[in-house]
């Protein structure tokens, strides 16, 4: 039997919801598509995702800038059409302006199969002019009062090769750039960077701006679990093996002390950075994810999930169900484990409370809002690491008059549409019929929860399975705070 206890009249604090402000897609092309959009709507409506963030807003297959006849020209029709439909459906961008437009590459260097261009500018005067077009444009289509509540980032990932052929020094006079010619616009648009894979640059781009009288908004980074251990390409469960068990939160912690005291934005993040991992449609995902989660919200703005869907192709468009891809959501729109675990999250209410107890593979969470608490508990190890059911007794007191308890699960058994899947043979392509029946299997079934209840004393025992997540909601009567 593992302990945990809260005092409902003790130590609280502000639940941010921070995975809940962004969520990554893959190509500004992709947004054009039907089924893309029907996805992302469906992450806003029941996630409450506000922002999006995709890579090629630039990239010469929307269109906004081309040469021809040696005379530049600019069409932002494309972009208008994706950012058109994110206020349709009450979203907002988070804008990463990249990658660079064919006419204005140093060199012939291209990264993923739509070759999008990663070099310096020729002229940064000419890339000047194409960003204060651009948003000038977007300020007159949208209004001053909405682009000021976007968010601009300058470039993806420059500290790696693969994404930036330029020295450091290059990146920052992009930045430079950029940035002056953003604020010519309008003084209070939001602008950052440094854009990084593994968190890298933070303290050498403040020092940067700082030594150059650059306004840096927010600081916006990445990091993957998979990051700082083992080499490139080997795969997730070698790497993860020699991972810390708090290693996101240890890493948005170093991250918040770099910024002095600017917002930080983490906009990539999954629970590998292996676009094929067969963990990530699987309930192993979906507790690494809980877990990160309820660590860093007091610590960051934004912790953005790459991505809400595997209708991602930056290298080809595979069409297995369940692919290993990045998505909340796989190809046919089907919930995976982690869209479930989101689907949870969204659910608890603004203020936390301490919990005291501690477990090697358990991890427990209470939350409450103005007409339930939730108790949230996590079972999770890295791969190789030992994992076991447990029974986990949890105790609240100063609790108010339950009005009854429900569980929800997920785990191998539960919220889990792979495993039918894999019954059935692992069919490359779904019947519509059977898209309808793995969306069926995928979803949160509450069941009652027995507790005991007498004198302010709230107590119950729940059993959590190896990389599952569990959620127990007792129904309250009064509002957040109005104990009784």
């Amino acid at each position: 039997m593992v302990a945990f206890s809260c005092d409902l009249q003790g130590q609280s604090t502000p639940l941010k919801h921070v995975w809940e402000h962004t969520v990554g897609s893959g190509h500004a092309a992709l947004a054009l598509r039907g089924d893309w959009q029907a996805q992302l709507r469906r992450c806003h409506d029941e996630l409450g995702v506000g922002h999006v963030r995709f890579h090629g807003i630039l990239d010469d297959d929307l269109g906004t800038l081309i040469c021809q006849n040696d005379q530049f020209l600019y069409s932002f029709y494309n972009a208008d059409l994706i950012f058109d439909f994110l206020r349709d459906i009450g979203m907002r961008p988070f804008v990463e302006l990249s990658f660079m437009p064919w006419t204005l590459a140093s060199t012939d260097k291209t990264v993923f199969h739509y070759q999008a261009h990663v070099s310096p500018p020729k002229d940064y005067g000419d890339w000047a002019t194409l960003i204060h077009k651009l948003v000038s444009h977007w300020v007159d289509r949208y209004g001053l009062d909405e682009v000021r509540q976007w968010f601009f980032e300058v470039w993806n990932e420059p500290n790696l090769t693969a994404f930036w052929t330029g020295k450091p020094e290059d990146y920052f006079r992009l930045y430079q750039t950029t940035v002056e010619a953003i604020k010519q616009v309008d003084g209070q648009i939001r602008v950052g960077g440094p854009v990084t894979a593994m968190a890298a640059w933070v303290p050498e781009f403040l020092d940067f701006c700082e030594k150059n009288n650059l306004p840096a908004d927010f600081v916006s980074t990445h990091y993957y679990p998979t990051d700082a251990f083992g080499k490139i390409g080997a795969d997730t469960v070698t790497q993860l093996a020699h991972a810390p068990r708090h290693v996101m939160r240890d890493q948005a912690a170093k991250t918040q002390q770099q910024a002095q005291g600017r917002p930080v934005y983490y906009t990539e993040w999954n629970a590998s950075s292996n676009p094929r991992d067969p963990l990530h449609d699987e309930p192993y995902t979906a507790a690494f994810v809980t877990k990160t989660l309820m660590e860093v919200d007091p610590l960051v703005e934004a912790f953005s999930f790459w991505t809400f869907s595997d209708i991602f192709s930056e290298n080809y468009f595979p069409s297995i169900p369940f692919q290993g891809g990045f998505g909340l959501l796989n190809l046919q729109g089907i919930a995976k484990p982690v869209y479930r675990a989101y689907e949870m999250l969204h659910r608890l209410g603004g203020t936390r409370f301490d919990m005291q107890g501690q477990h090697d593979t358990v991890d427990v969470w209470v939350a409450r809002g103005d007409h339930a608490i939730t108790v949230l508990l996590t079972n999770h190890a890295f791969p190789r690491h030992p994992i076991d059911t447990q029974t986990v007794q949890v105790t609240l007191r100063h609790a108010p008059q339950p009005g009854g308890a429900t569980v929800e699960r997920i785990d191998a058994e539960h919220a889990n549409p792979r495993r039918l899947w894999h019954a059935w043979g692992e069919p490359k392509y779904l019947r519509p019929e059977e898209v309808a029946r793995l969306e069926a299997a995928s979803a949160l079934l509450p069941e009652p929860q027995t507790y005991q209840y007498a004198d302010g004393t709230l107590t119950f025992d729940v059993s959590v399975a190896p990389h599952s997540v569990t959620a127990v909601t007792i129904r309250v009567a009064a509002p957040a705070g109005d104990d009784q």
